[in-house]
């Protein structure tokens, strides 16, 4: 049996504001045609189809939509769901999709209960365990502490169980897990919301012991914790920490004895991720830096003051530029001056702005507080002193601060 691993797809989800729809429906594009090209016969999600428990109807539509083009496909489907969707939701109607092919597994009664497959070299339990909460699983199963290991830990007993049964019952079948957790031995990344309770999230790779195949969901970095324990990671980078991931599916075939290897498979890249660090200039400047002009970008400058216009400049070359970040964080301040109850808010805020950045303010900002500050404060020094002429910003036209 081939089985095609993939998982937090976060439908909904956006990049520091930016839509991702179109995004995630490339990479149901890319999934349907490795189902196809690699003669899937089993997609496994393991958790996080939605970014949120209330998904936005866009996000509600391509997940109906991706369903029912799995469902016309050569493969079954096995979906459980993870911390970020609503079980109820996502599992709603799972009775009458399992007779499409699709099996929704969203209810932690269920845990123990396979879908059951079957290869010419016999039957396959596929146990899709969803996201256990152990503040609400611990009473309901009876456990003796709320963590995530103890609930996981019953789930696989339960797993276990059912495995033995049908060994004992002369119908051994090998074993698929699905799981959303998060395993000693994963590495995360940014953009994984935390699960711990009281301190403890993660759980032991043991808890796994005797399974074919472990398909793991949450990280978001493709992992391999052991031969049969695997993170798929997620399909698209959803923070800028993972810009060095590479995404995709992890292509797992069981043979008769069991586990018989894994190929990944990489998905596209729509808008790849960049991180720059360096001087504003030398960013601007760098012919090599070219290939990151249609990126995403996130930028640090080490310049020692703040460069006016930062964000601007630096948009005209790298457009998609998202997050502008300054790695000096200046001069020290110092204390607050003696006189402070005597001198105008205006003296005040140029002389802030000066120790702020190391220099003095150039006339035009200086003009530009004025105003501000006599819109907002109750300075009646400054209310003759800037009338109503707009302040001249060099090279950026007029920039008018009303006055009160």
């Amino acid at each position: 049996m081939r089985i095609l691993h993939t998982s937090d797809w976060h439908l909904g989800r956006s990049f520091h504001r930016e839509d991702m729809l179109g995004h995630q429906a490339v990479f149901v594009d890319h999934l349907l045609a490795v189902v196809e090209s690699e003669a899937v016969d089993l997609v496994v999600v393991a958790g996080d189809v939605y970014d949120r428990a209330l998904p936005p109807v866009d996000a509600v539509r391509l997940a109906d939509e991706t369903l029912r083009r799995l469902a016309a496909s050569r493969a079954r489907v096995v979906v459980s769901s993870g911390n970020h969707d609503s079980a109820r939701r996502l599992g709603f109607g799972a009775g009458l999709i399992d007779t499409a092919g699709v099996h929704l597994r969203t209810d932690p009664d269920g845990v123990g209960t396979p879908v059951l497959l079957a290869d010419e070299h016999g039957p396959v339990a596929v146990h899709a365990v969803p996201y256990l909460d152990p503040q609400s699983v611990a009473d309901r199963w009876g456990l003796g502490e709320r963590t995530h290991a103890a609930t996981l830990a019953e789930a696989a007993r339960r797993v276990r169980a059912d495995l033995e049964a049908r060994r004992t019952g002369g119908s051994p079948a090998r074993s698929v897990v699905l799981a959303h957790a998060f395993v000693a031995g994963g590495a995360p990344s940014d953009s994984e919301r935390d699960i711990s309770v009281g301190g403890v999230s993660r759980v032991p790779t043991s808890t796994f012991d005797g399974v074919d195949y472990v398909a793991l969901g949450h990280l978001h970095g493709q992992q391999v914790l052991s031969d049969r324990v695997r993170y798929s990671g997620s399909p698209l980078a959803y923070s800028f920490s993972e810009s060095a991931h590479r995404k995709g599916s992890w292509l797992v075939d069981l043979g008769a004895d069991g586990f018989a290897g894994a190929t990944f498979v990489a998905a596209p890249v729509p808008r790849p991720l960049a991180r720059l660090r360096g001087r504003l200039d030398d960013l601007l400047d760098d012919p090599a830096l070219s290939v990151h002009e249609d990126a995403w970008v996130e930028v640090t400058l080490t310049d020692e003051g703040r460069p006016p216009a930062a964000m601007d400049r630096l948009r005209r070359r790298f457009p998609h530029t998202l997050l502008l970040a300054f790695a000096s964080t200046g001069p020290a301040l110092g204390a607050m001056p003696a006189d402070v109850r005597t001198r105008s808010d205006l003296d005040l805020a140029v002389e802030f702005l000066g120790r702020l950045r190391g220099r003095d303010a150039e006339p035009y900002e200086r003009d530009l507080l004025g105003r501000a500050v006599d819109a907002c404060c109750d300075d009646r020094d400054l209310g003759r002193e800037h009338a109503a002429e707009p302040a001249r910003v060099p090279g950026e036209g007029h920039v008018t601060v009303g006055t009160r």
